[in-house]
């Protein structure tokens, strides 16, 4: 049998492999140090598979007219999920993608090829010090930032302070949408810290997640979605319609309760987020 291919990423030292999904046609997983952080199906990628993409997706579904061109920010780059998921479903979008990996990008697209017609640029770099480098002109423009960025399982400290998200929500136009992934186990302390630091940037809050993550009962996936401006009365409910089920979602006077206390993150207090048990990925 022929090994997937993989690569020794050459920054922090970690393995990916692209491993074939077995039960989906023409789709792929990107495994990082044994975290699995993409899922492509590169024969339709409007598909979304990971439940949190699926959440961000709908997000972005959202966004003005449907299938229009955004301007879209990707921290983060994994095997681009959501670009090309952006590309498919809403045609002439221009793209930045940041990316810290310098191996990860040309091995994905060597084994998962993008769209030629895609619009999408690549910067490498840390995340955070690449934003203060990109085009003046981007400032103030970007329908969506998303925000998914991983060394391996974790996501660093540097990256979830209110001085980190100050600079991130600088490239969203008014009524721009940031749209960010956050892991976190029982308690959801760390998910907690990271509602009440963006909200202290932008005002306008939600998070969602499957039901018993959301109520801090096991480890899994927050989307936090935040604006300037307030979110529209009936956005929530039909992003929850989308799925995947069961979800729920906090805004208003009960994300208020959900960060009741928590305190504002900042560069001298940032943490990495949590480290997942093993078991999360194994038992999927």
């Amino acid at each position: 049998m022929t090994s997937p291919p993989s690569v020794t990423l050459g920054i922090s030292g970690y393995r990916a492999v692209i491993e074939a999904d077995r039960f989906v046609p023409d789709s792929f997983q990107l495994v990082v140090d044994g975290t699995p952080q993409s899922h492509v199906n590169v024969g339709d990628p409007s598909q979304l598979h990971f439940e949190y993409i699926q959440r961000i997706g709908h997000v972005i579904d959202e966004l003005g007219t449907p299938g229009s061109p955004v301007t879209a920010i990707h921290l983060g780059a994994g095997a681009f999920t959501l670009p090309r998921y952006i590309d498919a479903t809403r045609p002439g979008s221009r793209q930045q993608v940041l990316e810290l990996e310098t191996d990860l990008v040309p091995f994905v697209r060597e084994h998962l090829p993008l769209p030629k017609r895609a619009n999408i640029k690549v910067r490498y770099g840390d995340a955070r010090e690449s934003l203060g480098k990109l085009p003046a002109g981007l400032f103030g423009t970007a329908d969506i930032v998303v925000v998914d960025i991983f060394g391996g399982s974790r996501t660093p400290a540097h990256v979830t302070s209110q001085e980190f998200y100050r600079l991130a929500a600088s490239l969203l136009a008014p009524q721009g949408i940031m749209a960010i992934n956050i892991a976190d186990g029982p308690g959801l302390a760390f998910a907690r810290g990271q509602a009440a630091t963006v909200a202290s940037v932008l005002p306008h809050v939600a998070a969602m997640a499957e039901a018993q993550v959301l109520k801090g009962r096991r480890f899994g996936n927050v989307v936090l979605v935040a604006s300037g401006e307030p979110l529209p009365l009936d956005y929530i409910p039909r992003l929850l319609a989308g799925g995947p089920h069961p979800a729920q979602a906090v805004h208003g006077k009960a994300l208020a309760e959900f960060i009741r206390s928590a305190p504002i993150v900042t560069d001298q207090t940032a943490v990495p987020s949590p480290p997942p048990n093993r078991s999360v990925f194994l038992a999927k």
